[in-house]
């Protein structure tokens, strides 16, 4: 049974697109370890077929040459196969100081010699779903329809809610960051006037960078309806976040790592669409909806400019997402496949 190292992306979303990688991996009879950096390590946990994660311990940024040497001694001769999801030259560094004997990765950042099998990158403005360019790595065919799924234990899930003081389906979840920047948010005036509406608290899950745009949507909402948001941004641990998610009646969010965790644990959700596509990053859950002005035939002037894929609009306005109205979502919501309003 070969022993497999699989070394995850950087973000959460991402982190839980490999998911149908390590279940066709895990399914013809590789053991998988998982190398994470700490604040994405709790999604592979949620992987049964995940056997150990090491929490990689490496800073966002630099190279760090000695920590990767220092940890590639310790990982010699215990790995057959290693598979390298980011395209950083160096996540290739690790495996390869490691001397597993093969090592798979797209061709990424000049990594000729790291790597003993280079997939070639998907050319610009072709890029298929993150799902799919995760998957080849496998070297099996694209089905078509994989979609991630993670796993809670109930004492996971009860822990959880009995510290944070919550019922299940008692409550929403709203996770209005997104950490790639502001043209992926959709206005926090926006997420206030949709809580107002909702008959159930609502819970707001993000980053401690997130935290001041939580603060503003709860302050926004207490004027109005005191006591009715929670924030919670950066108050959690993200097994506490996951678990929170799964627990919820339903989940509104932008396209941000916590909309792909909320997919994968098959919670009703709206995602809200502006600079990126959900041609590329879908939230692949039959109980999602997705709104995105781009697709929108009755929007005018039409949005020529979407997806962008860039942090800050460009054009100043962020008219992709500031002319989404609370109203639209509530809407969706509302009809929410498989939930109980």
């Amino acid at each position: 049974m070969p022993l497999s190292l699989v070394i995850a992306p950087q973000w959460i979303g991402d982190a839980v697109m490999t998911e149908p990688l390590l279940r066709r991996l895990a399914a013809r009879g590789e053991t998988l370890t998982v190398g994470a950096l700490p604040w994405v390590a709790p999604v592979y946990r949620a992987m049964p077929q995940v056997a150990s994660v090491i929490e990689l311990p490496f800073a966002h940024g630099g190279l760090q040459w000695r920590a990767r040497r220092q940890l590639s001694r310790q990982l010699r001769d215990q790995f057959d196969l290693a598979y390298v999801c980011p395209n950083s030259l160096k996540s290739a560094l690790l495996p390869w100081w490691a001397a597993i004997p093969r090592r798979v990765g797209y061709h990424g950042e000049g990594r000729w010699g790291l790597l003993t099998q280079r997939l070639p990158n998907p050319q610009s403005g072709q890029r298929p779903p993150m799902v799919v360019f995760y998957s080849a790595l496998s070297g099996e065919p694209d089905l078509g329809d994989d979609r991630p799924q993670l796993t809670l234990e109930q004492p996971t899930r009860d822990d959880a809610l009995a510290a944070l003081q919550l019922q299940p389906q008692g409550y929403y979840v709203f996770a209005p960051g997104a950490e790639f920047g502001p043209a992926k948010r959709w206005p926090a005036t926006h997420f206030a006037v949709l809580a107002e509406q909702l008959n159930l608290p609502v819970v707001l899950l993000g980053s401690a960078k997130e935290d001041a745009l939580c603060a503003e949507i709860t302050a926004r909402v207490d004027a109005v309806k005191p006591g009715h948001c929670q924030n919670w941004a950066g108050r959690t641990s993200l097994d506490q976040a996951i678990a929170v998610i799964a627990c919820a009646r339903s989940m509104v969010s932008n396209d941000s790592g916590l909309m792909h965790v909320a997919a994968a644990l098959d919670v009703p959700q709206v995602a809200v669409f502006g600079s990126s596509s959900p041609r590329h990053t879908p939230p692949l859950n039959p109980l999602a909806r997705i709104i995105w002005l781009k697709e929108e035939p009755a929007y005018q002037p039409a949005l020529d400019c979407a997806p962008c894929y860039e942090r800050k609009c460009p054009l100043g306005h962020t008219r992709c997402l500031v002319d989404i109205q609370p109203a639209d979502v509530l809407d969706l919501m509302t009809h929410l496949p498989g939930s109980r309003h």
